[in-house]
């Protein structure tokens, strides 16, 4: 039983450690709309693993409720790469 527990405290430590999971996660992307055609670049936090393809499937339902097309994740980051980010979204700007 006493290594059982040893055995769980090790690897809720190491899920823990992580850092696609310890820390916040954001993404920097690009949408349009149609009709007119708008395009805009955002940033985003993602509430999912820290991984472009997780940013998508995270992004696209927000988008669309705000009528907007998910075109591509940039990248993803966390939070030391947000301020420089900030200025280029403008309004988009964790928005989303």
């Amino acid at each position: 039983m006493r290594i059982t527990a040893h055995i769980s405290l090790i690897a809720l430590s190491l899920l823990l450690a992580s850092p696609a999971l310890a820390e916040n996660c954001y993404a920097d992307y690009k949408a349009k709309q149609n009709n007119p055609l708008r395009l805009h670049y955002g940033v985003a936090q993602i509430n999912a693993t820290c991984t472009k393809a997780a940013a998508e499937i995270d992004l696209q339902p927000r988008l669309k409720s705000g009528g907007w097309v998910l075109l591509n994740v940039l990248s993803v980051f966390d939070g030391s790469g947000l301020e420089g980010k900030k200025a280029d979204a403008g309004q988009f700007y964790l928005r989303y």
